[in-house]
Order: C-alpha cells, then sequence, then structure tokens
C-alpha cells in the first residue's frame, strides 16, 4: 500500500471525527516506517490508538498508523521482571497480560485507551498510578535520520500528562517500544478514587493485582462512555494543580473541595469537578456534549466536527476560569489541517 492512497481516519480516531486524510499507511516495524517516511510527500503525522486526538475535517497530511506488536519478557532478577512492548500494541492488552503472568505495576492504568508507543509521550496516569513508576526505557526512531535512540527515564523528562516528546523533542520521534519493570510482589496502590470501595463492594479484603485490575476496570465501566458505543476521548481535560492558598480560598465559598497532594504548597483539583460544579454536566449542543455521568469527557453524538467541539471546550475553560480562577489546560491533542498540535485557544 501506497502511504500517498487517501483513507478517512473515521475508523482510528475514537471521537469518531469522519477526518480525510491526504495519505495512510500502517507500519510493523522500523524499516517499513522509514520507507513510508523516505516517500511521504509533505507533512507526516504519526497515529497509534488516535485515542487522545481532536482531527479536522480534512488533513493535509500523510498519517503513518504504529502497528509494531509485541509483548516479551527480556529480564528477570528475583520479583523484578522487564517486560518491552511494542508501541503499536494496545495499552490494556498490556495490562491485562501483566496481570495473567502475575506481574504487577500497572494493573491501576488498566482500560486506558491508546497505544503503548503514546503512553509515555503522554505519561499516563490514573488512580494514584502514573507510567513513570514503572518506566524503564524505550527506543525511538528520529523522523528525519532514521537512526535508533533509546531514552531511559530521566531522558524523558516526565511531568504531569508531560514528557520531552511533547515539548522540545516533539514531532521528531516515533517510539517503537517501551520497557517496564514490573514486580511479582508489587505494592498495590489502594487510596485513589473508589479503589477501597470497589474492592469491599465485591467482598475483597485481601487484593491480588488481579483484584485491583478488575476494581479499576469496573469504576472506569460506571463513569466513562464506550468509544465504540459514542465518540469520545476520555478525559478532555488535565486535573489542574493549584497552588493551596486558592484551595483555601475557593473553600470559602465553595465549601469542601476534592483534592489531592502535587508537591509543596500545591494541590491537584479534579477537572471533572470544577466542571460539574460550573454547571456543565450533561450539557448537549446538537451533534456533541458533556457526558451525563463524567463532567471531564466531551462526546460525539455523531457528526460532530473539531470545530464544534473546540467551541465546547474552550466554553466550559472560560466558565470555569471566571468561577473558580482555575485554568483548564487541555489533555486531548488538537491537530491542525497540516498535521500539526495547535493551540486551543489559536485553533478557535
Amino acid at each position: 500500500m501506497s502511504p500517498l492512497h487517501p483513507e478517512s481516519l473515521r475508523p482510528f480516531n475514537t471521537f469518531g471525527l469522519d477526518c480525510q486524510a491526504r495519505g495512510y499507511a500502517p507500519f510493523e516495524d522500523a524499516d517499513t516506517l522509514r520507507r513510508w517516511l523516505a516517500e511521504a510527500d509533505g507533512p507526516v503525522l504519526i497515529l497509534g490508538g488516535g485515542s487522545n486526538l481532536l482531527l479536522p475535517e480534512k488533513l493535509d497530511a500523510t498519517v503513518l498508523h504504529n502497528r509494531i506488536p509485541g509483548k516479551n519478557v527480556i529480564h528477570t532478577e528475583g520479583d523484578q521482571v522487564m517486560v518491552q512492548a511494542g508501541g503499536g500494541e494496545r495499552w490494556h492488552d498490556l495490562v491485562t497480560w501483566a496481570v495473567d503472568y502475575g506481574l504487577g505495576g500497572i494493573e491501576n492504568l488498566a482500560l486506558i485507551p491508546g497505544t503503548v508507543g503514546a503512553a509515555p509521550i503522554q505519561n499516563i496516569g490514573a488512580y494514584g498510578v502514573e507510567l513513570t513508576q514503572v518506566f524503564h526505557q524505550l527506543e525511538a526512531i528520529e523522523r528525519s535520520s532514521g537512526q535508533i535512540r533509546c531514552f531511559d527515564r530521566e531522558e524523558c523528562r516526565f511531568g504531569y500528562r508531560d514528557s520531552i516528546f511533547k515539548q522540545e523533542e516533539k514531532d521528531r520521534w516515533v517510539i517503537l517500544n517501551v520497557t517496564l519493570r514490573l514486580s511479582r510482589r508489587p505494592q498495590l496502590q489502594l487510596d485513589y478514587g473508589d479503589i477501597r470501595k470497589a474492592l469491599a463492594a465485591a467482598g475483597i479484603g485481601s487484593p491480588e493485582i488481579r483484584d485491583v485490575c478488575e476494581a479499576v476496570i469496573r469504576i472506569r465501566q460506571s463513569k466513562l462512555p464506550d468509544p465504540g458505543q459514542i465518540g469520545n476521548a476520555g478525559s478532555f481535560f488535565k486535573n489542574p494543580v493549584v497552588p493551596s492558598a486558592l484551595l483555601d480560598n475557593l473553600r470559602e465559598t465553595w465549601g469542601e473541595i476534592p483534592h489531592y497532594p502535587a508537591g509543596e504548597g500545591q494541590v491537584k483539583l479534579p477537572a471533572g469537578w470544577l466542571i460539574e460544579k460550573a454547571g456543565w454536566k450533561g450539557t448537549r449542543r446538537d451533534r456533541c456534549g458533556v457526558h451525563e455521568k463524567q463532567a471531564l469527557v466531551l462526546v460525539n453524538y455523531g457528526g460532530a466536527t473539531q470545530q464544534e467541539i473546540l467551541a465546547l471546550a474552550l466554553d466550559i475553560r472560560r466558565d470555569v476560569r471566571q468561577k473558580f480562577g482555575v485554568l483548564l489546560v487541555p489533555e486531548v491533542n488538537v491537530i491542525g489541517g497540516s498535521g500539526e498540535a495547535l493551540d486551543p485557544d489559536s485553533a478557535s
């Protein structure tokens, strides 16, 4: 298949947006990727699971789809196990594979959409665990030269939903594989969200890795819509980190506000709570809206466009800032017509 072949990206993005790309081709290894990069005429967009993208109606770029497979144990030392997975593997498939082998560390990250290759770019996290806590290294290919380089955890410069691949090295590398350090005897993380409540409801007093994984799946399924049923990209906004003093001021008006420690003098606020209290939960605007069960999720009811969803997101952000003095930052990447990531304000 030639990467110059036009293609609709509707099947390849969880928002279900009908984006017409100028060219499309999948790749399952580094050599094929090098070939497509050499043949592509003009801008190139690397696509993973399509779960964190807000695409335009027309994309004047070649889309190369990471389908690199593989899940393998590459080294074992006592209870510590090194696992390497291809960048095109579905992240949730890696989680369930690890659980089946009794390997812990990523069970709290169950049911997060997207691919293994996208996980370090975003430094994915949920229920008190972030990828950086189990990350060992990754291999990536430089788009311009085709050379392969290894990045360790320090070199990735992980932050909250952030990494070097979203900052100064943005759009320079394509992640081929990721190696994680998992454990046969992990320290289970149970104190974030409703995990302990879900375990208690299931009658589980001494949970194991699989119990935590299944509890997280039940929680996520109860709150988040299935992209196969209704288009969405999961959490649209990051949870904002704010000064503790701002939280104290907000309590005077709003009472007790859920929050989590985020370093000295700072706390993390749930963006979904802010959006819900601002009155947006369940709001519908023709073909798009805010999910009725989770205010952090914007949804495509069918036929919505990037412009419609982005307009809704920006209105929510303005309202939350006016009511709380908190600026919400999108977690979803807004893609321009030439394949470049856009600042949401400039794209409106």
